[in-house]
């Protein structure tokens, strides 16, 4: 199998790991998002422990993964080299926690609950894809 296929192969099997897990974990579900940012009212951590489980994972996942000299699949690590924020960076941030704090989806459970599509999540698709366009509109630095 061609080394291309292979990765395209890994980035699916990854994807319905990650699809999966949010389903398992009910955070398709944007009441779960709403009710942990309901302080005042019917709190659920559901959330956080989601959120804390991912970051244990990462953690010790990263480094596992970076002792290798390179990738299974590739031919080095692509990790970011910018460490700077700018107003693209802390503008887009606050926009998707907005959105997030509205809708109750951000982008991996919106696409892994397109099977029970409705208006809500449909809006929340579309406007995502509209700032997705928008964002390559504006000016990055060079």
């Amino acid at each position: 199998m061609k080394t291309e296929s292979v990765k395209t192969l890994m980035g699916y099997v990854a994807g319905l790991i990650f699809g999966l897990g949010l389903a398992v974990s009910g955070m398709t579900d944007p009441a779960r998002v709403i009710g942990f940012l309901d302080l005042a009212g019917a709190w659920d951590p559901t959330l956080m422990f989601v959120l804390g489980g991912a970051v244990v994972t990462n953690f010790i996942g990263y480094r596992l993964v970076l002792r290798r000299p390179n990738p299974l699949f590739g031919e080095h690590f692509q990790l970011p080299t910018r460490t700077d924020l700018d107003a693209r960076l802390i503008g887009g941030a606050a926009l998707f926690g907005i959105g997030w704090g509205l809708s109750g989806y951000c982008p991996g459970p919106a696409f892994a609950s397109i099977g029970g599509l409705s208006g809500p999540l449909l809006a929340m698709l579309v406007t995502m894809v509209i700032g997705w366009f928008l964002a390559r509109a504006i000016p990055t630095r060079g």
